[in-house]
């Protein structure tokens, strides 16, 4: 078995196949180029994990075609092969990004010993960043809060299907946490070692989508002025996530049906096509059904997606989480500003509760940051969440003490305008003995006196 996908460019033909044999004894995958042409197709068109180059080619030099490589694959590793005289050309390329140069002639063995180095180092790469990806995805994961049997559910159905490879349907309100849970399942899949791509589709003008998606070549539009690997392969051997799917436009959906049915596409303008493994998670706040009915998208897409359907419910409908979740953000702003945050205090915690949420799980979020921004003290108050704009009460409702002190309170009131301050007969009204309705008026200083005089 291949332990690694090598491309060999040199235009020295002889030369080329006698690496190209002594590589395939060693295991390797290898694909050789004779020229910067050829060199260039196959970087377009494959996925390579280290690339021999010649210092000097026909038309360029190996520096300028490296250069080409990183912009295509960026972390790919560079072997420069070099003549002696040319030795200050390849420290130079060694600057430039090259892992390392070979001067010819050169022994077989030192050339694998170089690949094997050079893979090896950016195995660790990217496993260190893979790993300080992990742990911050890691981390959110762990964070999402499922209190509440709606998100209890959504989550089981998460461990079920992670390792599975079968497209993921995620629909719900914006501000839900999408996002959130397509990178749960990718963590806790099979792919996780594999990176994770994620594009929200109504973020990117229609016009440049394609190319986003799916790369293009050289002067395949105006201002490509090389080639560029797309997302698709980007996310090779990884999951790609699709956020909005409902806004690509028709064009791009038969594209993107392609890829779901045969794993490959042309970039734009290209004529090879480039094969991809991924998993494909997409989501989206737009009912599809009706974007279907409406002609906006593909019936047979709509059925190719939607294999794995997961309904993310809206804050309002699992209030149980919003406790967990203000907490959770008043420890993340409080980090983060260097404030000492305890809590909320219970007016302000019901106001909360109470609101409908339609930002969703994103709009507390930023609640709670401009509380912790704007508080002087180590509780939030309910002054700090939720203001009312222009004076008005928000709709809230009242604590109960405090909504039946208030009604008390007004009561007494109409009492005594009613018996123009006569105590007794206000207390005669209200079923009450005369000293216990004096206890209730020195309770809200209230005077008597006062609805005499009126």
């Amino acid at each position: 078995m291949a332990s690694g996908k090598l491309l060999v460019v040199d235009d020295d033909r002889n030369l080329l196949e006698l690496i190209r044999i002594r590589l395939e004894s060693s295991g390797f995958e290898v694909y050789t180029a004779p020229d910067e042409v050829e060199a260039r197709t196959l970087l377009a068109a494959q996925v390579f994990d280290l690339a021999i180059i010649d210092l000097q080619l026909v038309q360029t030099d190996g520096i300028s075609l490296m250069t080409e490589a990183h912009h295509m694959s960026p972390g790919l590793p560079v072997i420069i092969l070099t003549a002696h005289g040319s030795i200050e050309s390849a420290v130079e390329a060694m600057k430039k990004g090259a892992f390392t140069y070979l001067t010819k002639p050169f022994d077989a063995r030192e050339l694998v010993l170089s690949i094997e180095r050079a893979l090896e180092n950016r195995r660790l790469t990217t496993e260190v960043s893979r790993l300080k990806e992990l742990v911050r995805e890691r981390y959110d994961f762990e964070n999402i809060v499922a209190r509440s049997g709606e998100m209890q559910k959504v989550l089981e159905s998460v461990t079920r299907i992670a390792r599975t490879d079968s497209t993921v349907f995620i629909h719900g309100e914006s501000g839900t946490g999408k996002e959130l849970i397509a990178r749960a399942i990718h963590v806790t899949g099979a792919r996780k070692e594999g990176p994770f791509v994620a594009i929200n589709c109504a973020a990117i003008p229609e016009t440049l989508l394609e190319s986003e998606l799916f790369g293009h070549e050289k002067g395949a539009f105006t201002g490509a002025v090389r080639n560029s690997k797309g997302l698709f392969v980007q996310a090779h051997e990884g999951t790609i996530f699709l956020d909005e799917i409902g806004d690509m436009t028709l064009a791009t959906q038969a594209k993107f049906l392609r890829v779901l049915q045969e794993r490959q596409f042309f970039p734009v303008g290209g004529e090879r096509p480039v094969s991809v493994d991924v998993r494909v998670i997409v989501a989206t706040n737009k009912v599809l059904e009706n974007e279907v009915a409406e002609g906006r998208f593909r019936e047979d897409l709509y059925y190719r997606i939607r294999v794995i359907p997961i309904e993310l419910p809206p804050l309002r409908e699992r209030k149980d989480d919003i406790p967990v979740l203000a907490e959770h953000f008043l420890k993340k702003f409080g980090g983060s500003m260097k404030k000492t945050i305890t809590g909320l205090t219970p007016r302000a915690l019901q106001k909360l509760m109470l609101h409908d949420w339609p930002g969703n799980v994103r709009e507390l979020e930023n609640t709670i940051e401009y509380a912790v921004a704007m508080a002087h003290q180590e509780i939030i108050t309910d002054d700090l969440v939720l203001p009312a704009k222009d004076g008005s009460t928000d709709g809230q409702i009242k604590p109960l003490k405090e909504a039946r002190d208030d009604f008390e309170k007004d009561y007494l009131i109409q009492l005594l305008e009613v018996t123009r301050g006569n105590v007794t007969k206000a207390a005669e009204l209200a079923g009450k003995y005369r000293a216990d309705f004096y206890n209730l008026l020195k309770k809200y200083v209230i005077s008597p006196l006062d609805f005499k005089k009126k």
